[in-house]
């Protein structure tokens, strides 16, 4: 499939005018043919128009139709071959194993979303019939479902440019909930979205649905994904990335005339508790795994073990010496962008230089211009609870161990932290007293608490959360992996003693497609 650097505007293919990008080759720096144009405002206002004609055709289209889409976009991304694998390794940096098993992960995504819609349970269909004899007063005839909120704009992420991106977990679900999708891809892969893009354009063609059900826009500047979410069409946005852009959009969002939500997710640490029993029979096997899951994809996962809390001792440094020496032969590896790279070494280097930090140990040195070498410091509890700057994320593969002196100083530090997507607890059966002692703070604090292991690894399915308080996510209470994504563009509509010719299929009282409902407060199951 040829990379044109156009823009995919509903079913069209327009040159975009307003400045241009080029791909980057993550480890040479060098520009990739060809240029994108830049969308115009013109065209977001094209894109924004036939996502909102589309909106209320594509909602109310069967949910088999709508399944079978989702299935398309999957094969044809299968499709597209080794091309697309080849072009995002180059634009990524990342190996071409994790590429292939990203591929996967999104084609996974799609058709598990097609498998909930023809459930239907989505739906969250409720009917209470009208009970005209009760007294005192007659009881109206009520029945609900969730319907798509409309048009959701989807940024694209740098560090997962097939899983969080085009047609990643966002685009996925919106599309799953019955709403048109505009994505903007992401400036450090505008080649692979652009065949991701074609792959979901080609699916809308395929599958006779209308043009505006998807379309996928260049911005050389700002302008256009400020533009998306200022625009009265767009009905939610979501986004993966920094801090700093999350909010930027949540304040967009909330100064419209009409806020909408933004399911942003942005910052997190994913704090590693290190119970006394689990470090005293296992640090140097713990310390082994940690420094794999902090090196993974150089570091660059939001779910990255960016903070351990352990008791001091003998035993916390048997960890810290197994960690060390695994971090010494850990290669540097190329990370995202040139930029990603040069705010990585930044924050490195400020950690260092701290005068209540200490270096512990660094991986294996960069050999090339824009590699990472993984980092591992140490501070007091004191200093940790005293300087709020070593609260805050490092992208990249560097973690900080707090030395604690028992565990209410740990569990103390827990309930200081920031929202988190992830929180790992290291225990042995003889630590699951103090253990349970934790979990209400963690469960306060974070979306997935998780044992013996560490959160770099994301499962999709149905009972995954990744989310979590503030800053981790713009709203906790929302979920961007699982089936449960689907939630976040959807809302209640409830229809009062609605004629029966007027009413949605899902709300029929002879229910014709089939759906799980719950009928005058009872729960009745369609088999």
């Amino acid at each position: 499939m040829e990379i044109s650097g156009d823009l995919l505007i509903g079913k069209h293919t327009v040159r975009g005018t307003n400045g241009s990008i080029k791909g980057i080759d993550a480890a040479t720096g060098e520009a990739l043919a060809p240029a994108f144009g830049g969308a115009t405002l013109e065209q977001l206002e094209q894109a924004c128009a036939l996502a909102w004609q589309a909106s209320d055709i594509y909602r109310e289209l069967p949910l088999e139709t709508r399944a079978k889409f989702l299935e398309t976009i999957a094969q044809n991304i299968l499709d597209i071959g080794d091309v697309l694998i080849e072009r995002c390794v180059t634009e990524s940096g990342l190996p071409r194993g994790r590429i292939e098993g990203e591929r996967g992960r999104t084609v996974g995504q799609l058709r598990m979303f097609a498998a909930v819609v023809r459930e239907g349970d989505f739906l969250g269909v409720r009917i209470d019939p009208a009970q005209p004899q009760r007294q005192p007063l007659p009881r109206v005839d009520l029945r609900l479902r969730y319907v798509p909120l409309g048009p959701v704009a989807v940024f694209g992420a740098s560090n997962f440019p097939l899983a969080f991106s085009v047609a990643g977990g966002d685009t996925a679900s919106a599309l799953a909930a019955g709403c048109p999708v505009i994505a903007k891809a992401h400036s450090a892969h505008p080649g692979t979205s652009a065949l991701v893009g074609r792959a979901v354009q080609k699916a809308v063609a395929d599958c006779g649905l209308p043009e505006g059900t998807f379309s996928l826009l260049f911005d050389s500047g700002r302008d256009i994904g400020q533009g998306l979410v200022s625009d009265r069409r767009i009905k939610a946005v979501g986004f993966t990335g920094s801090r700093g852009g999350g909010t930027a959009l949540m304040k967009l969002a909330a100064a419209r005339r009409e806020p909408i939500p933004v399911y942003a997710e942005m910052s997190s640490i994913n704090p590693v508790l290190l119970f006394p029993h689990a470090l005293k029979n296992r640090g140097a096997a713990i310390g082994k795994a940690f420094a794999g899951s902090l090196a993974l994809g150089a570091g660059q996962f939001c779910t990255n073990p960016g903070l351990v809390l352990a008791i001091d001792g003998p035993e916390l440094d048997t960890f810290i010496e197994a960690t060390a020496a695994a971090l010494s032969e850990t290669p540097a590896a190329t990370m995202l962008t040139p930029g990603i790279h040069k705010a990585y070494e930044s924050a490195v280097n400020k950690t260092a230089e701290h005068g209540e930090v200490k270096t512990l140990a660094r991986g294996c040195a960069a050999k090339g211009a824009t590699q990472g070498q993984a980092a591992l410091f140490s501070t007091t509890a004191e200093a940790f609870r005293a300087n709020p700057e070593l609260h805050e994320e490092i992208f990249g593969a560097a973690s900080l161990i707090v030395r604690c002196p028992d565990l209410a100083t740990v569990l103390d530090l827990v309930e200081q932290l920031e929202g988190q997507l992830t929180a790992a607890l290291h225990i042995d059966e003889a630590d699951y007293a103090d253990a349970r002692r934790f979990l209400p703070a963690l469960e306060r604090r974070t979306g997935r608490i998780l044992v013996n292991g560490f959160g770099t690894g994301v499962e999709v399915g149905h009972a995954m959360v990744h989310g979590g308080p503030f800053p981790s996510t713009a709203d906790g209470r929302s979920t961007s992996v699982g089936s449960l994504a689907i939630d976040r563009f959807l809302r209640p509509v409830s229809y009062q003693d609605m004629p029966e010719g007027l009413l949605p299929d899902a709300l029929k009282t002879a229910n014709p497609l089939g759906l799980n409902r719950r009928l005058d407060g009872k729960l009745q199951l369609s088999k």
